[in-house]
């Protein structure tokens, strides 16, 4: 039986002043699923991700058209809280980007904003759960008091992900979230990465293949702003249907 995307997108044209980035990407991204973005640098990936939740809103010169929908609603709509919709639509960057404060005020942060709990045990509760959904409350329960900024780079990305899941999101988005990280941390992201899955959709920009064959259920690849396929994960890695998304999965440029 058909289910209804998550995220559906149609026609999506980005534009920064004249130059266009993105030429008519049209995508359905589902729950339970983590779909990965693949493609060479500056091929217009990480800059569709952000128009999922409208972080290119914050670049002057960016201009989206097309339709990108969130179970049915516009997200460019005019009435859209944007504040809303980034808590229901979170992201986790390249570089961990804990916040200056202790790894409790970390994961506290957007649920304070959100006014999400009504007293410090509900607090305290939303933090613990992040934390564990993070695979880190083990690692830092006896420190929360401790800065984010003091912890290594894999488990400051594991806070920036349980930042982002202690608001309750509907979708992560995730740009190149292990480029920074070490072998061993980025085995831990990509194993939480999996057991994410069961309760978010996820999407995962990345530049290494051998991750996006790992972690992903469907792939699209870019190239040149264009979407150039997308399809399962195994047949996009051993059968793609177009010959650059061959070329480009062979390293014969990319």
């Amino acid at each position: 039986m058909a289910t209804t995307p998550k995220i559906s997108a149609r026609n999506v044209d980005v534009f920064y002043g004249a130059k266009k980035a993105i030429d008519q990407v049209s995508i359905d991204i589902d729950e339970g699923i983590v779909t990965a973005f693949i493609g060479p640098s500056g091929c217009g990936k990480s800059t569709f991700l952000r128009t999922l939740n409208r972080m290119n809103d914050t670049i002057a010169s960016c201009r989206v058209e097309g339709s990108i929908k969130l179970d049915g609603e516009d997200i460019y709509d005019g009435r859209m809280d944007v504040v809303q919709l980034r808590a229901r639509v979170g992201m986790v960057f390249q570089k961990p980007n804990p916040f200056p404060k202790s790894i409790f005020e970390n994961v506290a942060y957007g649920a304070r904003i959100h006014g999400l709990a009504a007293g410090k045990s509900e607090m305290d509760e939303i933090v613990e759960k992040a934390l564990r959904r993070a695979g880190l409350w083990d690692e830092v329960k006896d420190r929360l008091t401790d800065a984010g900024t003091a912890l290594s780079g894999g488990q400051q990305q594991r806070l920036c992900i349980a930042r982002a899941i202690a608001v309750s999101p509907e979708v992560i988005l995730m740009d190149e979230p292990c480029s920074a990280l070490d072998p061993i941390a980025t085995a831990r992201i990509e194993e939480l990465i999996d057991e994410l899955k069961e309760r978010y959709a996820i999407v995962i920009v990345t530049h290494s293949m051998q991750q996006a064959a790992r972690v992903s259920q469907r792939t699209a690849f870019f190239h040149l702003g264009v979407m150039v396929e997308y399809g399962d994960t195994d047949a996009i890695f051993t059968n793609p249907r177009e010959e650059r998304t061959k070329d480009y999965i062979t390293g014969r440029y990319g």
